[in-house]
């Protein structure tokens, strides 16, 4: 169990690994409404051990995306992956109009995670709309619509067809236990926690039989975005291995604003090794 390395306050951004950066950029922005910023992060840098890597940053709503384009490139994202997989964690772009988001996906040729269009989610998984997909580099991504009075007050705001930035990331745990317990020691608190199954879960997953805790854990000062950790009963993915190097295209990084750190930043990696950087508070770009 990590110690003295710093407390979570709020989940500020994500920094994910490209094979080509102009593609990327140009995907997030006209595919998905992100804003390209003049300010760069520098988070890869931070964990790029001496390798060359080309950024750019990215804004959706209050939430920073930087993409890095590492030389040489690292491993491709691991083929045929699923949910269930222990490498698998994606980010939740909310939206006011999930159709006409879906719609607009389709015309960039996106892959389907999530089988037959957007799935409506029983009243025990939120009533939510949502779903699964891949950026060209095969990053899994979710598009989500909260229904009237539901989720951050936030999500309720936009015009028709907007996207309003990012709910939540979720990522997929062998022992819900263990997880609950690391993240607990970094001062995120258990939110909520349900088990979700059903025909609707088969679609979104693009799964059968699925069984999945959905266990919520928020940092102290920000409720959203939230750190959901996904425990598959049904069916069990694949273990993390071999553990994704800095440049490898899984090896996204989830950036945490932290109290107390020893040290200008720290990286580390979860029980299931995802990869969190722990940065002092973030300087809005």
């Amino acid at each position: 169990m990590p110690l003295h390395i710093g407390k979570i306050t709020r989940l500020s951004g994500f920094s994910i690994n490209v094979t080509d950066l102009s593609r990327a950029v140009a995907f997030y922005c006209d595919a998905l409404g992100f804003t390209q910023q003049a300010a760069a992060c520098g988070w890869a840098e931070l964990a790029a051990d001496g390798r060359d890597a080309r950024t750019a940053t990215l804004r959706l709503g209050d939430q920073i995306l930087e993409l890095a384009q590492f030389g040489p490139p690292g491993a491709p994202y691991p083929a045929a992956s699923t949910a269930a997989d222990l490498w698998f964690q994606h980010f939740a772009i909310v939206t006011n109009d999930a159709a006409a988001v879906y719609a607009r996906l389709q015309s960039f040729g996106v892959t389907a995670i999530t089988s037959g269009g957007p799935q409506l989610l029983p009243p025990g998984a939120g009533s939510v709309t949502a779903f699964k997909f891949r950026d060209p580099d095969g990053h899994p991504l979710e598009l989500i619509q909260f229904p009237a009075g539901s989720g951050d007050p936030r999500w309720q705001r936009g015009g028709a067809g907007s996207t309003l930035g990012i709910d939540h990331s979720a990522i997929s745990v062998s022992d819900a236990g263990r997880s609950i317990a690391f993240y607990g020691e970094l001062s995120l608190t258990l939110q909520t926690r349900q088990t979700n199954s059903g025909a609707a879960q088969d679609h979104l997953d693009g799964l059968a039989q699925v069984e999945v805790d959905v266990i919520g854990l928020a940092p102290s000062l920000s409720a959203t975005p939230h750190l959901e950790l996904l425990a598959y009963r049904s069916p069990v993915g694949r273990e993390n291995q071999p553990m994704a190097g800095t440049s490898d295209i899984a090896a996204t990084r989830l950036i945490f604003e932290a109290s107390d750190l020893p040290d200008r930043f720290s990286l580390l990696r979860d029980p299931d090794r995802h990869v969190l950087m722990l940065v002092p508070s973030i300087t809005p770009l």
